[in-house]
């Protein structure tokens, strides 16, 4: 059993990424490992706050691990919110007031492309290694579906006539950026 450490609290994202992985993987968040603080992304780029996240873990615990930073990036509004997607209407992390700002900026606009894109950050032995991972969709007018978190309400997946809240994990997973770059990391782990 390969055991990975990953440099979040955040227990959505987590049960995302186990419900993806191939047997022979188990995936530790921060508070199971004993850390309990919050690491900063001062970062203007996802690969930078990804990184750093995955450097302040090893830093502490000097065992494998990996991190990602995931934005929502709109193509009408010159890539917003990405870096800043989980504090974009504030510092409190309030996905509904950021879903709400969202379409409030978007209003009017005919152009409602937007991507979601991860970057995963693996130290293994030592060494960092980047994974990417992009979904292509649009920004939906009004919000549908109570599952996953973030903006997944709004988000509608290209090739699907669902948004991603409407969807069992294993369905998002079919789209999923996360997935996506995941599936690179783990292809390279198993190599």
């Amino acid at each position: 059993m390969q055991q990975l450490i990953f440099a979040s609290g955040n227990r959505h994202k987590a049960e995302e990424i186990e419900a993806a992985l191939p047997a022979g993987f188990r995936i530790l968040i921060m508070k199971d490992a004993g850390i309990t603080e919050d690491i900063p992304e001062p970062f203007d780029t996802l690969e930078e706050n990804s990184k750093h996240k995955a450097d302040f873990l090893y830093n502490r615990l000097q065992q494998d691990c990996f991190a990602e930073d995931t934005g929502l990036e709109v193509e009408t509004l010159n890539g917003e919110p990405s870096v800043k997607s989980a504090r974009y209407a504030g510092e409190g992390r309030d996905f509904d007031a950021n879903i709400e700002k969202l379409l409030t900026n978007l209003e009017g606009k005919a152009n409602r492309r937007a991507r979601f894109r991860t970057v995963f950050s693996l130290i293994r032995n030592g060494k960092l290694y980047q994974f990417e991972g992009i979904c292509n969709g649009t920004i939906l007018e009004n919000r549908t579906g109570t599952g996953g978190f973030g903006y997944d309400p709004v988000f509608l997946p290209d090739g699907s006539n669902r948004s991603f809240a409407e969807m069992t994990m294993a369905e998002k997973n079919q789209y999923s950026h996360r997935k996506k770059g995941l599936d690179k990391m783990i292809q390279f782990l198993q190599q």
